[in-house]
């Protein structure tokens, strides 16, 4: 059937046709089929929608990417053909009846996600079905294999290539931008690529963009990190296994992230820039995606298993995670932190441990010393963190003259103060990273949030708890009411609550 192009004005990610009425039932489609649009020698396939009204009899509406693609204009007459779903359609509905998938199965499913073969409805399936019934080993492995064979790789030609990776849960989780410049100043490679924000308040690439330019291509990631030694780039920017920012775009609405998923997407990455000795941090503990040490160590086992099938030396740390790493939390603010860090030497506890603790043991696992922590404090002590960091920056875009004295934040600001004498008894995860939100982060790179008191630590009626940092002030003016309502930061006396609550008189 020949139809004639009625331009949509919408921007699809997938390609989508609107057919009449008539003309679906006349070609025997429904929502959701597929059909195959042809114009000379181009050609595309695309989902069907079906409309009343605003599209005749005749008429096929399609937006500008798929008429670009085409090299059709408005008016111009395609051929349309109805075409049967993929096989991986039936593999998904496989796996949804609680069956093993093969590995060519899982290959198929994973190809086709990547050439957008698959609707929104159908990738939905394969996320859930493996959120209720889950992978085994075997079936991991295989996804995480097609997550690599179906994207980019980059091959380094010498040098030992490591790299770490936060399931994340935490915010202020700033760590990349100490262990990078620390492992790199050591001899190794170290080709970070890190993801933006979804529900936090900065993804280490938000972070990083402060200071220089994450968006690089894997040409790109190679030579920098064969020339200085390391780089902190956005992965989406890439073509790295591509399957899982597809995937991920499902998971975030559903609000879910299956185990074999959360596996394969973190060892695909890993895999795809041959690292040949992985940390990973898993953050335990209250408002973490692990809630307590067992889960934990059972998690870590999963790691290192997959990462022995993969041929990858995988070493798990399990990290407090009940309260955020150091005191910042937003883009600009924890790059301010960062960079105070690598100048002074010195920084919170929870910030400067965790970067020493996770590098070092990258340092220990590709030989470089037997007291990886000890050897990392130095080179963060001396100087050369902060030369390495700075030559990253600098061969990013990025200005090396940079200080945590020159990093902009947010100019409008609201301090909270303790009502009572007492001791900090909580620092609330996620509302830490509601407040940081409303404040504006991450798009605000200047937006977010400081705590002056951490879990543990004595306060007096009066002292200085946190400020929120803005650029906007109705951003704040939310910011605020938001933390009057929700305090991230919980102070308690030694009476915690009296019952009954009356008083006498």
């Amino acid at each position: 059937m020949k139809l004639r192009v009625k331009l949509i004005p919408v921007k699809m990610d997938r390609a989508s046709a609107i057919l009449s009425q008539e003309d679906a039932q006349e070609l025997g489609l429904l929502v959701g089929d597929r059909i195959k649009l042809i114009f000379g020698k181009k050609s595309i396939v695309a989902d069907v929608q079906i409309a009343t009204g605003m599209i005749e009899r005749g008429e096929i509406g399609i937006s500008k990417n798929v008429m670009d693609h085409l090299e059709v204009e408005e008016g111009g007459e395609i051929e349309v053909h109805p075409v049967s779903k993929p096989p991986s359609v039936e593999y998904i509905r496989k796996k949804m009846d609680g069956h093993k998938l093969k590995r060519e199965e899982i290959y198929s499913i994973i190809a086709d996600i990547v050439n957008n073969a698959l609707n929104e409805i159908e990738l939905s399936a394969f996320v859930l079905s493996n959120y209720f019934y889950g992978m085994d080993m075997d079936e991991i492995e295989w996804m995480t294999r097609a997550m690599i064979e179906t994207g980019e790789t980059v091959k380094f030609e010498r040098g030992t290539i490591v790299d770490k990776h936060s399931i994340g849960g935490v915010p202020g989780n700033k760590i990349s931008l100490l262990i990078v410049p620390i492992v790199a100043a050591s001899g190794l490679y170290i080709p970070k690529t890190a993801s933006r924000a979804i529900t936090s308040a900065s993804g280490t690439a938000d972070t990083m963009e402060v200071l220089a330019d994450v968006c690089l291509s894997v040409d790109e990631i190679q030579e920098i990190t064969e020339r200085v030694g390391g780089v902190i780039a956005w992965g989406g920017a890439t073509n790295i296994a591509p399957a899982d920012d597809k995937i991920i775009k499902v998971e975030y609405p559903l609000s879910i992230d299956p185990h074999s998923q959360l596996l394969a997407s973190v060892m695909a990455k890993k895999g795809a820039i041959g690292a040949q000795f992985v940390v990973i941090d898993i953050p335990v503990g209250s408002g973490t995606k692990v809630p307590d040490i067992d889960k934990g160590r059972d998690l870590a086992n999963d790691f290192v298993t997959l990462g022995r099938r993969l041929g990858l030396n995988v070493t798990c740390a399990i990290t407090y995670g009940s309260q955020p790493v150091g005191k910042a939390v937003g883009p600009a603010l924890e790059a301010r932190e960062a960079l105070e860090t690598l100048e002074k030497g010195k920084a919170p506890k929870t910030l400067i441990e965790k970067s020493l603790g996770i590098a070092g043991t990258l340092l220990e696992m590709a030989g470089i010393a037997a007291d990886g922590m000890e050897y990392a404090r130095q080179v963060l002590e001396s100087g050369k963190a902060l030369k390495k960091f700075k030559e990253i920056i600098e061969a990013q875009g990025g200005d090396p003259n940079v200080s945590s004295e020159s990093v902009a934040v947010g100019d409008k600001t609201y301090d909270f103060f303790s009502p009572i004498d007492g001791a900090v008894s909580k620092v609330d995860n996620k509302v830490v990273v509601k407040v940081a939100r409303a404040a504006g982060a991450p798009k605000d790179k200047g937006a977010g949030i400081v705590l002056h008191k951490k879990i543990g630590q004595h306060v007096r009626k009066g002292d200085k708890l946190f400020t929120i940092y803005a650029e906007k002030d109705w951003k704040l003016d939310q910011a605020i009411e938001l933390a009057m309502r929700e305090s991230p930061v919980k102070v308690s006396g030694m009476i915690l609550e009296r019952y009954p609550s009356y008083r006498y008189y």
